[in-house]
């Protein structure tokens, strides 16, 4: 049962991203991060690497990175950063018990471990037992039309399904604050993290989420999880927005 459920997800993933993914369960990893945080960027660079090399056998690691405000005090501010993830980490820190304890950097593993976001030995050992559980069918299929229809099956009814949007290949010359005269690269920021409704008593959800993506952001994804910040119940790969068409002059004949 779990081959054909691991085959399943694999087509599905397939369909909603613009290039082959690894076969795997898929494992969410959401990094809190700033440019402000001088011990963040070898965790930056953590992320980026599981990202692309996909190194946990069994799993398929799907990145977000959280750009926190609370640095931004310090003499730079975080351009990706933003009080609605800050308030993501402080739930967080109030479900593990630990309120109104919250670090930079710090990884959060499907919901279930959290761990110093530049701890790579931690982070894959959180990863591999996280995809050894049953996973929630999730897809995020965009369209041409600004919207994605996300879909959820096998969760249990009221859990939260959210929609990210994300964008990779940033890049920051910083010039003040702890990371003055550094050149930062970033993997899969979030530039828009909603919440786009509840699994119903089935176990299913179907609903077209808008996309407002902002200049250049370019994937998205969706993930189901337990009301409250608990566990993720399952997550889709990330896909594609579909590249804006331009409209074609038509010439006038004489």
């Amino acid at each position: 049962m779990k081959s054909a459920l691991l085959i399943l997800l694999s087509g599905a993933f397939a369909a909603g991203a613009a290039t082959p993914m690894p076969a795997g369960t898929p494992v969410l990893v959401e990094l809190f991060t700033s440019e402000g945080c001088s011990s963040c960027p070898p965790a930056d660079r953590l992320l980026a690497r599981l990202a692309a090399d996909q190194p946990v056998p069994g799993a398929l690691v799907v990145p977000l990175s959280l750009h926190v405000d609370y640095w931004n005090h310090i003499g730079w501010k975080d351009p990706f950063s933003s009080l609605r993830y800050t308030e993501r980490q402080g739930s967080y820190a109030a479900r593990f018990g630990n309120p109104g304890r919250v670090y930079t950097p710090q990884m959060v593993v499907d919901g279930r471990t959290e761990l110093v976001g530049s701890d790579e030995d931690a982070a894959r050992r959180a990863i591999g037992e996280s995809a050894r559980g049953p996973r929630a069918l999730v897809r995020a299929v965009p369209n041409a039309a600004g919207a994605a229809r996300v879909t959820v099956a096998g969760a249990p009814g009221g859990a939260d399904v959210f929609f990210a949007v994300i964008e990779d290949g940033l890049v920051s010359e910083v010039t003040r604050g702890e990371n003055a005269g550094r050149r930062l690269a970033h993997t899969a920021i979030v530039r828009n993290l909603l919440a786009a409704g509840r699994v119903d008593a089935a176990g299913r959800f179907d609903a077209s989420v808008p996309v407002e993506s902002g200049k250049g952001a370019r994937r998205v994804l969706a993930f189901v999880q337990e009301h409250g910040l608990g566990r993720v119940l399952g997550v889709s790969a990330p896909a594609d927005l579909p590249r804006p068409t331009k409209e074609k002059k038509l010439r006038r004949t004489p």
